[in-house]
């Protein structure tokens, strides 16, 4: 296959430019300058995108505002100001608030025990607590791997700071019998995507041959940007290779609650579940020392400005340091008892508000996901079938400029410097001639150029029938 080298463990700009120079100033650090180079390049061209260009290509959901506005509101004014609130708070959350979120978790992924409420760490948003827990497992310049494709922010949030290297794991090489030839128009089935002891073995051995063997597996599950959730076996497999390899998994579930569409064959299934009952203890799941869980309010809840983020471990040995970091994270005090109502209220009918919100939204992901896939299809566009989180993973492939026979290597691969530019010239064509924004698939290290993350939740009615209109327009063309 053509995929792109993923033996290195420092992720370079995506496109071959920079953002910024990152020669020596004075004035500031070098260390800031590499860490906004972290970001895809893709987002500079965004921000020149032109007036009136619909952005498909940010992961929030626009559908839900008329029944969150009024709800908040409510949750805010039930109770005065508590004096409490205007001291310092336990840095790894308020336990009414700690509790209500291990409450609200164990409904919504049926768990099959009670959480410890003490290895549960609130903090400002996934992004802070995934950092944090990172810092407390890995040491600096360790190997953290990731299955293609995978949220193109992870280069940032896990390298900036932590000073984590990724690996990605490819899975076409494992998956190569179901594999359709590159010049083919053929759909790439789901399970293509799919991690498996041979691709995880093959990434490690990459990394550990470069002298760092990795300490970390990162899942995104459901995954972002496939739009799909890891069969219970697939992530089952990874968790018995983890303990096997006494590799840290972490699996990111920030999608949970958005799961609208997977069939009673192939149910969501947390890695929480299968993992459960490692180990006997007195409290909690029994996950043992290597499986970690990470959530937030910002994609199920469309709550992306509250910051709220929240992270599972029964690790001991990491429990003080997560609560001492997460104290550069905190959430205020005010936010917590917000989110401490809005999970626990009940509404007349005895069920919980989170529930009957949750039932709504996945009405309305579902409708929407129905409404775009038939566009796509009508269009001849091949796609992953999504069931859940807010887009699905769309080949536009076959709308991307002749390959240069010069361009390829001597065993016929395409070398990425062709695949970034030809990319961009797609990713730029629909913006400027589409009109539409959406996420390239390369920025999240797709092994074949021409794949779109699409956001279907990012925009109002309105604007989604004009993206659907602008869609067929472009196909047409």
């Amino acid at each position: 296959n053509s995929n792109p080298p993923a033996s290195s463990l420092s992720p370079k700009p995506r496109n071959g430019a920079r953002l910024f120079s990152t020669g020596v100033d004075p004035e500031g650090s070098k260390r800031g300058v590499d860490a906004v180079n972290l970001l895809p390049t893709y987002l500079a061209d965004a921000r020149a995108c032109p007036e009136g260009s619909l952005q498909l290509g940010i992961a929030e959901n626009q559908m839900l505002e008329d029944l969150l506005v009024p709800a908040l509101s409510d949750f805010a004014t039930k109770d005065s100001f508590a004096a409490d609130c205007i001291y310092y708070q336990p840095t790894h959350g308020r336990p009414q608030t700690r509790q209500a979120m291990a409450k609200y978790l164990e409904r919504t992924l049926k768990l099959p025990k009670s959480l410890d409420e003490d290895g549960m760490v609130i903090g400002a948003g996934c992004n802070a607590v995934l950092e944090n827990l990172c810092f407390c497992i890995a040491e600096q310049g360790d190997a953290v791997m990731i299955p293609t494709p995978y949220y193109a922010a992870f280069e940032f949030d896990l390298v900036a700071r932590a000073g984590l290297s990724i690996v990605p794991v490819t899975t076409f090489d494992s998956n190569s019998d179901i594999i359709p030839p590159v010049d083919s128009l053929d759909p790439i089935p789901h399970e293509a995507y799919y991690p498996n002891r041979q691709s995880l073995d093959a990434a490690y051995d990459r990394a550990k041959e470069q002298g760092n063997p990795p300490r970390v597996l990162l899942l995104s599950h459901p995954n972002n940007p496939l739009g799909i959730c890891y069969p219970a076996d697939v992530v089952k497999d990874c968790i018995d290779w983890c303990r096997e390899r006494q590799v840290h998994l972490i699996s990111d579930e920030i999608y949970a609650g958005s799961v609208y569409g997977a069939s009673p064959m192939n149910p969501f299934t947390s890695a929480l579940t299968l993992a459960a009952g490692h180990d006997e203890k007195e409290k909690g799941l029994g996950l043992g020392n290597y499986i970690h869980f990470v959530y937030a309010l910002s994609k199920d809840f469309a709550l992306s400005g509250l910051r709220v983020g929240a992270c599972y471990s029964e690790n001991e040995k990491i429990r003080l340091p997560m609560q001492k970091l997460n104290d550069m994270c905190q959430i205020s005090s005010q936010t917590q008892v917000l989110v401490d109502k809005m999970l626990t209220t009940k509404s007349s009918s005895s069920s919980y508000w989170t529930d009957e919100f949750l039932q709504e939204s996945h009405s309305r992901l579902r409708q929407r996901a129905d409404d775009f896939m038939a566009v796509l299809d009508e269009c001849g566009i091949p796609h992953i079938p999504a069931d859940s989180g807010l887009f699905v993973w769309i080949d536009m492939s076959k709308y991307l400029l002749p390959l240069d026979p010069a361009m390829l290597s001597s065993d016929g691969v395409e070398n990425v410097e062709s695949q970034n530019n030809r990319e961009r010239e797609l990713y730029m064509s629909l913006m400027h001639e589409g009109g539409c924004l959406f996420t390239p698939g390369l920025s999240t290290r797709a092994e074949r150029p021409g794949f779109f993350r699409c956001v279907f939740t990012a925009a109002s009615d309105e604007e989604f029938n004009l993206a659907l209109e602008r869609v067929r327009k472009f196909c047409k063309k």
